[in-house]
């Protein structure tokens, strides 16, 4: 009996002693899974080498009154709730324009539908003259059903244009053909309507996307 007992106590000892090293690699394995599969979140400098340039501190476009592309009112309060990108741009734009929504299309695209829910693309006119909100409303939604199209009197639109960095000017000549000048960059602005930065151009698939998603996840 005695020496019977005596025997089978190392055997229980070392299983489990094997059944805790299993457990504890297993641990070990899962957090080391965890780690390598969590998205990671860009450092500013990591973000800025991709193109997105994010400000010290937010800064507040103040008041300003425009059209949406369905014939309503926008102002401060469009832009609230939502984080939004906006492009400035214009429906007789012959390359840039056409270009850019077309990535921002596929952009939107390939965010997390979670991200997507609540994020807003605009294109903002720098032609007034020309783009109705009804010629709008078809030009942006020809790239994605989801995007919103904002004009205005220019007046307006030259103000909450500065007011986020992005001047335009009509092009000299041209008759009805003119062209105008504006910025290639992209607006950042977060859910309380703040302006926080913006994507510089030329724009990549891969950074918008990559740097949108690490400045969601950090926020």
């Amino acid at each position: 009996m005695t020496t019977e007992s005596t025997s089978k106590k190392p055997s229980r000892g070392v299983k489990t002693t094997v059944i805790l090293v299993v457990a504890f690699i297993a641990v070990i394995v899962s957090g080391f899974v965890y780690v390598m599969t969590k998205p990671r979140v860009m450092s500013e400098g990591a973000m800025r080498a991709s193109g997105l340039f994010l400000f010290e501190r937010v800064r507040d476009v103040g008041e300003f009154s425009l059209v949406a592309d369905d014939g309503k009112p926008f102002g401060p309060a469009d832009l609230k709730g939502k984080w939004s990108l906006l492009f400035f741009g214009f429906t007789y734009c012959p390359d840039v324009c056409p270009t850019t929504l077309a990535l921002l299309s596929q952009f939107y695209s390939k965010i997390p539908p979670e991200f997507a829910e609540d994020t807003q693309i605009i294109l903002v006119s720098v032609d007034p003259g020309r783009d109705t909100p009804e010629k709008l409303h078809d030009y942006v939604h020809y790239f994605n059903p989801e995007f919103r199209g904002v004009t205005g009197e220019f007046m307006a639109l030259q103000k909450f244009a500065t007011a986020v960095n992005s001047p335009f000017t009509k092009v000299p000549g041209g008759g009805d053909n003119y062209q105008v000048e504006h910025s290639g960059n992209v607006v950042l602005m977060n859910p309380d309507g703040y302006y926080i930065g913006f994507f510089k151009s030329p724009l990549t698939l891969e950074n918008l996307s990559k740097t949108y998603e690490s400045v969601r996840r950090a926020h």
